[in-house]
């Protein structure tokens, strides 16, 4: 019985030594944070960063780069950041606090040389939607990364919807049949109705800054969500129609967006809108045999052929799917492949279609988009 009992403990020693070694690749168990900079501080949702990730395990906020010092303070003093990890530009933040990676909180302008600059020192970017407010900046932006061999990572909050990614596996286990129309609703009653802060408020509302009003502030969302489920198909064409609802608030943007996006089979509808009475973030996915549609980020309704609705509560998302901080460093510790909703080849295709909407609003016209870029 002795020796048995030892023989058990031998081998109980032996698998527990060899445990760490066997899991060493597991996107979790890299217990050293990542060194992270967070790049302006202008971007509404740096708010929902800071209060939900500044003391995230798997970071370290190294520095901020905000040229607005009595902003960066606010904010410091807010949230109980050292005031010695505020900078005034980006250039004297990568100098000193040498992070791996950025989070950016510019407006959407600035995404470019934001990019640039990271990529001749060899830091990752993950930016908030969209990539770019132009297909040559999205262009530029893919050059630069590529001769700086860095990541860059384009963050939506709809990535992280379990409704979202149990939509996109029905349509890839062809549980619907083949994609025919896909409606996408994103938006809410205004940024100014919704008491965005003024520093968001400002750049939001200016067609340099941030591309458009509604039209690039939430049709991203359906032209990243319609590219994921086309496994990055480009549209033959794009056709968009905006209005300014309420050119007393916006009088430099729209407020009010539908593209509507056509495939060689399917067809995508996506509303963009200041002018919801609520917030939303939802779609609809039609197939051949059934449909799904999803509700906020954990539920879903399906009728599949034959079959009646039913609703259904989406499977959790397994980490690192399920957020974007653990996503970020799985791409960059583990070597992730950065697929889906959040790659830079999927956003530059975002970009060609917001690109085109804006094109097609201001002339009336259908744009044709070219067989390649």
């Amino acid at each position: 019985m002795r020796s048995f009992l030892s023989l058990l403990s031998m081998l109980l020693f032996a698998f527990y030594a060899a445990a760490p070694a066997q899991c060493q690749n597991h996107p979790h168990q890299n217990r050293t944070p990542l060194r992270v900079g967070i790049v302006g501080l202008v971007h509404g949702h740096v708010q929902g960063f800071l209060e939900h990730s500044l003391h995230n395990p798997e970071i370290e906020i190294v520095g901020i780069a905000e040229p607005d010092q009595s902003l960066a303070s606010q904010y410091a003093k807010q949230y109980g950041i050292d005031k010695g990890l505020l900078f005034p530009d980006l250039e004297t933040m990568l100098t000193q606090s040498h992070p791996q990676a950025v989070l950016v909180y510019t407006n959407t302008y600035d995404h470019r040389r934001v990019v640039e600059t990271c990529a001749r020192r060899g830091v990752h970017v993950m930016m908030e939607k969209p990539l770019a407010v132009s297909l040559d900046d999205a262009l530029s932006i893919e050059k630069a990364a590529r001769a700086g061999n860095i990541q860059v990572l384009v963050n939506y909050e709809t990535t992280w919807y379990a409704s979202n990614r149990a939509a996109y596996d029905l349509v890839h286990e062809k549980a619907l049949g083949e994609i025919r129309k896909v409606v996408v609703h994103d938006g809410h009653s205004g940024p100014k109705e919704i008491s965005v802060a003024p520093e968001f408020l400002k750049w939001l509302t200016d067609p340099k800054l941030n591309g458009a009003g509604a039209l690039f502030d939430f049709g991203c969302y359906g032209a990243d969500l319609m590219t994921w489920l086309m496994d990055g198909q480009r549209p033959e064409t794009v056709t968009a129609v905006t209005q300014q609802i309420k050119p007393n608030l916006y009088p430099q943007v729209d407020d009010e967006a539908t593209i509507i996006l056509t495939y060689p089979r399917a067809q995508a509808i996506v509303q963009a809108s200041w002018n919801w009475p609520f917030d939303r973030k939802d779609m609809e996915v039609y197939g051949e045999t059934g449909y799904v549609i999803t509700v906020k980020r954990d539920d879903i309704w399906v009728s599949r052929a034959g079959g009646k609705e039913e609703q259904i509560a989406a499977k959790a998302l397994p980490p690192p799917y399920d957020n974007s901080i653990s996503f970020l460093k799985s791409v960059l510790v583990d070597g992730l492949k950065p697929d889906g909703p959040s790659s830079l080849e999927t956003n530059i295709t975002v970009t060609e279609i917001l690109d085109a909407a804006r094109r097609s609003a201001a002339t009336g016209k259908t744009i044709h988009l070219p067989p390649s870029r």
